[in-house]
C-alpha cells in the first residue's frame, strides 16, 4: 500500500517574505506516530508543509492528512486534489473533530478525536475494502502503542527534531481551550508507561529534549517516576508546565531539574483574577506569579511566559501593564496571544450566544487577529495592542532591563541570548530555514540551555538539604 502523509502549513506560515523559526521548531509527530501501524511492506512518507514544498503528483492508495484550523482551507484543496485522482483521503485533527460536517465534505473517512484505538480499526477495514466514513475515539490508552517512525523525519530541517509526547491532554478545563472537544467521549488525560516514555527518550540522539505535552506534570506519579528515571541521562529538556504545579508540587520540580529541565513554558495568561474565574483558568487561581517565577528562576530554569489578551476585564491598559510586568519578573521570552473563540470551545459556545462572534474566517483564527468584539475595546485596539505588545517586550532595552532582573551575571547573559535569539535575529533565521539547515543551529540551543553556575549552587543546596532530610528521618525513632 501506497500511503502519503501531509501536515499543510498554517495560513502564518506561508508568507514568500518571512519564515519565523517557530514554524521550523518540530516534526509532525502525530503522523509519525500514525506511519508505525502500518506494515513493513507499506511505502509511506510525510510531507510538512512548514518545511518544504509539497509535491501533489502521483496517486496514493491512502492520503491522511491532519488539520488546524489555520490550516484548514489549505487542507481541503489539498483533499480534494487527491480525492479527484481516485485517493482515499482520510482527514483527522482538532479541526476536524470540532467541525466533522465541514471536513466531511472533503474526505472519504474523517477521524474524530485522537487516534490510538480508531486508526488501527481503519486500516484494517480500509484493507478488507470497507472503509467508513467516521471512526470516533472511545478507548482512550497509549499502553502498547508502536515506536514513533522518527525514520521518516526529516531532521535537518527542524530546530527541534528530539520533540516528544508522553501523554494525551490535560486533566484542567480552561474555556479557551480546544481540549475537551478533542477529547469528547471518553478520557481527556492520560499517560504512556513510564517504561515506554523511557524507551522512547533513549531513541533520540544527542542531548536536548523537547516534551509537546500540554501539562508534563500533570499525573505527579508519572512525572516522579519520569524524572526519577531521566536522572543521569544527561538531558537537557524543555516543556510545559503550569504556575500551580510550579508552586505547590514539593519536589517534583527539584527533581525534574535534576532530570535536566532547563526551560519551561507557563501559561499565565492574564494577571486580572477575574479574568481566571471567567475562563475557568481555576488552577491560576490563589497562585502567586512572583513566588513561580522565582522558583524556577532559582534553580537556573528560564521561562517562556504566555499571555492572552481581549478577555472581558481587560481594557487598553492591559499591555503595556502585562509587559512591564513580565520584564520586571525576568521572564526571559513571551508569547502574546489575542483570545481566540476556536469551535467546539466553551467560549465559542458563550460568545456566540452572545452574538459576538463577527468574523468566520478560519485563516484569520490564528490568536493575532481580534475574531470577536471585545467588551471594554475595539476590536483594532486589541490587535494593535496584541502588535504593541510584542514590539516592546522584544525592544533591545527591555531584553537589557529583564535580564538585569535576574541576579547573577551568567542568568543575565543567558537571558540576553534567549531572548535576542529568539526575537533580534529573525533575518538570519529566515536565510537558515530557506537552505533548510534549522537543524544545525540545535548546538547552539544546547549551549544557552547547558548549566550555569547559578544553577549548579541550587542543585548543590538542593542535594544537601535532601541528604539533611534522610539524615533527619533515619535517626527519628520508631513509631
Amino acid at each position: 500500500m501506497n500511503v502519503k502523509m501531509v501536515l499543510p502549513a498554517l495560513t502564518e506560515a506561508t508568507s514568500p517574505f518571512w519564515r519565523p523559526i517557530k514554524y521550523s521548531l518540530f516534526p509532525p509527530l502525530g503522523l509519525a506516530t500514525l506511519a508505525a501501524y502500518l506494515r513493513d511492506d507499506d511505502h509511506v512518507e510525510i510531507q510538512d508543509e512548514h518545511v518544504e514544498r509539497l509535491d501533489l503528483d502521483g496517486t496514493p492508495d491512502l492520503v491522511v492528512i491532519q488539520v488546524y484550523i489555520t490550516s484548514a482551507y489549505r487542507a481541503y484543496r489539498i483533499a480534494d486534489h487527491y480525492r479527484a485522482k481516485g485517493a482515499h483521503v482520510a482527514l483527522g485533527g482538532l479541526h476536524v473533530t470540532s467541525l466533522p460536517e465541514e471536513a466531511a465534505g472533503h474526505a472519504d473517512t474523517i477521524f474524530l478525536g485522537p487516534g490510538e484505538d480508531t486508526w488501527p480499526a481503519f486500516l484494517a477495514d480500509f484493507r478488507r475494502g470497507c472503509a467508513g466514513r467516521v471512526y470516533q475515539s472511545r478507548v482512550r490508552t497509549l499502553t502498547g502503542i508502536p515506536p514513533i517512525r522518527r525514520d521518516l523525519i526529516k531532521r535537518r530541517l527542524y530546530l527541534v527534531p528530539n520533540s516528544i509526547v508522553v501523554s494525551r491532554g490535560c486533566p484542567h478545563v480552561c474555556d479557551f481551550c480546544y481540549k475537551e472537544a478533542f477529547f469528547e467521549g471518553g478520557r481527556s488525560f492520560y499517560t504512556q508507561t513510564v517504561d515506554a516514555a523511557l524507551a522512547e527518550i533513549e531513541r533520540l540522539p544527542g542531548r536536548h529534549l523537547y516534551f509537546l505535552d500540554d501539562h508534563l506534570f500533570g499525573d505527579r506519579r508519572f512525572a516522579t517516576a519520569l524524572f526519577d528515571g531521566m536522572r543521569g541521562m544527561g538531558r537537557l529538556w524543555q516543556a510545559a508546565g503550569t504556575v500551580n504545579a510550579v508552586v505547590s508540587s514539593s519536589g517534583l520540580l527539584e527533581a525534574a531539574v535534576e532530570s535536566g529541565l532547563r526551560s519551561l513554558f507557563v501559561g499565565f495568561e492574564t494577571l486580572d483574577h477575574r479574568n481566571l474565574l471567567e475562563q475557568r483558568k481555576y488552577q491560576n487561581l490563589r497562585r502567586d506569579y512572583g513566588d513561580a517565577i522565582r522558583r524556577l528562576h532559582d534553580l537556573g530554569v528560564m521561562i517562556n511566559g504566555s499571555f492572552v489578551f481581549g478577555m472581558d476585564n481587560d481594557d487598553a491598559s492591559v499591555f503595556g501593564q502585562t509587559v512591564d510586568w513580565a520584564i520586571d519578573h525576568g521572564i526571559e521570552t513571551a508569547t502574546f496571544h489575542i483570545l481566540t473563540p476556536y469551535p467546539g470551545t466553551a467560549l465559542h459556545r458563550r460568545l456566540e450566544a452572545q452574538g459576538r462572534i463577527v468574523v468566520h474566517n478560519w485563516d484569520r483564527y490564528d490568536t493575532r487577529h481580534a475574531v470577536f468584539r471585545p467588551a471594554r475595546m475595539s476590536g483594532e485596539e486589541l490587535e494593535r495592542g496584541y502588535r504593541r505588545a510584542y514590539r516592546h517586550f522584544y525592544r533591545w532595552g527591555s531584553i537589557v532591563r529583564g535580564a538585569c532582573a535576574h541576579g547573577d551575571v551568567v542568568a543575565r547573559l543567558r537571558h540576553a541570548a534567549y531572548a535576542a535569539g529568539w526575537k533580534k535575529f529573525e533575518p538570519l533565521w529566515d536565510l537558515i530555514i530557506r537552505a533548510k539547515r534549522a537543524g544545525m543551529m540545535l548546538p547552539v540551543l544546547e549551549m544557552i540551555l547547558a548549566d550555569n553556575q547559578l544553577q549548579q549552587r541550587e542543585q548543590a543546596k538542593l542535594r544537601k538539604r535532601l541528604i539533611t532530610q534522610a539524615a533527619r528521618v533515619d535517626a527519628a525513632p520508631p513509631r
